[in-house]
Protein backbone atom coordinates (compact mmCIF):
# COMPACT_ATOMS: atom_id res chain seq x y z
CA UNK A 1 0.00 0.00 0.00
CA UNK A 2 1.06 3.53 -0.73
CA UNK A 3 0.45 6.73 1.22
CA UNK A 4 -2.43 8.64 -0.40
CA UNK A 5 -2.69 11.75 1.77
CA UNK A 6 -4.80 13.26 4.54
CA UNK A 7 -8.58 13.48 4.58
CA UNK A 8 -10.03 16.99 4.48
CA UNK A 9 -13.82 16.75 4.66
CA UNK A 10 -16.93 15.04 3.32
CA UNK A 11 -18.50 16.95 0.42
CA UNK A 12 -22.24 17.55 -0.01
CA UNK A 13 -22.27 14.77 -2.61
CA UNK A 14 -21.18 12.30 0.10
CA UNK A 15 -17.66 11.82 -1.24
CA UNK A 16 -14.58 12.15 0.93
CA UNK A 17 -12.09 14.78 -0.23
CA UNK A 18 -8.39 14.30 0.49
CA UNK A 19 -5.16 16.13 -0.34
CA UNK A 20 -2.36 14.05 -1.82
CA UNK A 21 1.39 14.72 -2.28
CA UNK A 22 1.35 12.74 -5.55
CA UNK A 23 -1.16 11.85 -8.26
CA UNK A 24 -2.87 8.50 -7.57
CA UNK A 25 -4.50 6.41 -10.26
CA UNK A 26 -8.29 6.34 -10.39
CA UNK A 27 -9.93 3.14 -9.24
CA UNK A 28 -7.56 2.36 -6.38
CA UNK A 29 -8.98 1.04 -3.10
CA UNK A 30 -8.57 3.48 -0.19
CA UNK A 31 -7.77 2.33 3.36
CA UNK A 32 -7.68 4.26 6.63
CA UNK A 33 -4.87 4.06 9.18
CA UNK A 34 -6.53 1.01 10.82
CA UNK A 35 -6.33 -0.87 7.50
CA UNK A 36 -10.12 -0.74 6.94
CA UNK A 37 -11.43 -0.36 3.39
CA UNK A 38 -13.33 2.90 3.16
CA UNK A 39 -13.74 3.62 -0.55
CA UNK A 40 -12.41 3.96 -4.07
CA UNK A 41 -10.57 6.81 -5.81
CA UNK A 42 -13.13 8.25 -8.20
CA UNK A 43 -11.66 11.55 -9.38
CA UNK A 44 -8.37 13.46 -9.15
CA UNK A 45 -8.47 17.24 -9.63
CA UNK A 46 -6.54 20.41 -8.86
CA UNK A 47 -2.84 21.20 -9.22
CA UNK A 48 -0.54 18.44 -10.38
CA UNK A 49 1.98 18.85 -7.56
CA UNK A 50 -0.57 18.46 -4.71
CA UNK A 51 -3.89 17.31 -6.20
CA UNK A 52 -7.19 16.80 -4.45
CA UNK A 53 -8.69 13.31 -4.53
CA UNK A 54 -12.40 12.53 -4.50
CA UNK A 55 -13.13 9.18 -2.83
CA UNK A 56 -16.44 7.36 -3.31
CA UNK A 57 -17.17 5.76 0.06
CA UNK A 58 -18.33 2.18 0.44
CA UNK A 59 -21.69 1.56 2.11
CA UNK A 60 -19.88 -0.39 4.82
CA UNK A 61 -17.77 2.67 5.74
CA UNK A 62 -18.78 4.33 9.00
CA UNK A 63 -19.49 8.02 8.19
CA UNK A 64 -19.49 9.13 11.82
CA UNK A 65 -16.06 7.57 12.36
CA UNK A 66 -14.71 9.26 9.20
CA UNK A 67 -16.11 12.67 10.23
CA UNK A 68 -14.45 12.34 13.66
CA UNK A 69 -11.07 11.50 12.14
CA UNK A 70 -10.68 14.41 9.70
CA UNK A 71 -6.99 14.84 8.95
CA UNK A 72 -6.38 11.08 9.22
CA UNK A 73 -3.77 9.45 6.98
CA UNK A 74 -5.17 7.47 4.07
CA UNK A 75 -3.52 4.78 1.99
CA UNK A 76 -4.26 3.43 -1.48
CA UNK A 77 -3.63 0.14 -3.24
CA UNK A 78 -3.11 -0.12 -6.96
CA UNK A 79 -6.20 -0.96 -9.00
CA UNK A 80 -6.32 -4.41 -10.54
CA UNK A 81 -5.47 -4.32 -14.24
CA UNK A 82 -8.28 -5.25 -16.57
CA UNK A 83 -7.90 -8.51 -18.40
CA UNK A 84 -7.42 -8.03 -22.11
CA UNK A 85 -9.65 -9.96 -24.42
CA UNK A 86 -8.08 -11.53 -27.42
CA UNK A 87 -10.09 -11.72 -30.57
CA UNK A 88 -10.42 -15.11 -32.10
CA UNK A 89 -9.30 -15.34 -35.66
CA UNK A 90 -11.53 -17.40 -37.86
CA UNK A 91 -9.67 -19.99 -39.83
CA UNK A 92 -9.72 -19.20 -43.50
CA UNK A 93 -11.57 -21.77 -45.46
CA UNK A 94 -9.96 -22.94 -48.69
CA UNK A 95 -12.25 -23.38 -51.66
Amino acid sequence: MKFLGNSLHIANSGKLIARSPNTPSAGGIVFDSNNNKIGKVSYVFGPTKRPYVSIRLFKSANLDEIRKNVGEKLFVSRPKPKKSRKRRMKARQKK
